[in-house]
């Protein structure tokens, strides 16, 4: 009944209020965004839902659209500005994805949404991971994030879809909220210092 009915119910209440009380910060960001970025406020990227059925995620735009001589952009660590850094390194560019949870394509917890291209790259067993709705926060998350290796990754977020309950999604709850006020297990510059996906599938490869 939990998975059937009542997480979506619960994810629902959950981003309605969250937008609701966190509206204050969410005008000032915007702000904020226009002032320093200018247009589109929002950051929409493709990615894989349930079943790997394609919607778009949304995010707070945190880079500039700067462009090299030959009219090409920068590279991402080139256009990232104090203000994005702040941004990712708390996590509240993330915060638009509650948008997502309210029209049904994501939920609150679930495995985290890759790319749409890596989608051929996944084994059997890792392909578990799409049988469910993706999540703003995930086991992994909560769990070492950014510390993890992505086998550890993607072995958790399976065993997450075996195991979802509604005790383990409010732990996962608390303790990302836990790790955000802690910046635990993130990049304090707000980069991405994951081993990129691509270097993951390659490695995968040549091994």
């Amino acid at each position: 009944m939990y998975r059937a009915f009542f997480k979506r119910v619960i994810d629902f209440f959950i981003a309605f209020i969250s937008l609701m009380l966190l509206s204050p910060i969410l005008i000032v960001i915007v702000v904020v965004i226009l002032c320093k970025l200018n247009y589109p406020i929002l950051f929409k990227q493709e990615r894989p839902g349930k079943n790997g059925n394609p919607f778009y995620l949304y995010k707070f735009r945190s880079m500039t659209n700067e462009k090299d001589v030959e009219g090409n952009l920068l590279p991402n660590e080139q256009r990232l500005p104090s203000f994005g850094k702040k941004l990712r390194a708390t996590s509240l560019d993330e915060l638009p994805s509650l948008l997502n949870v309210l029209k049904g394509e994501m939920s609150i917890v679930g495995p985290r949404p890759l790319r749409m291209r890596y989608l051929p790259y996944f084994t059997e067993g890792q392909n578990k991971r799409h049988e469910v709705l993706p999540g703003i926060t995930g086991y992994a998350q909560a769990n070492g994030r950014s510390n993890l290796s992505w086998d550890k990754k993607l072995n958790m977020d399976v065993w997450y879809v075996e195991n979802q309950s509604f005790l383990l999604d409010m732990k996962i709850i608390f303790q990302t909220a836990v790790n955000v006020l802690k910046r635990k297990d993130t990049n304090p510059e707000g980069g991405n210092f994951e081993i990129p996906f691509d270097e993951y599938i390659k490695n995968k490869q040549q091994g």
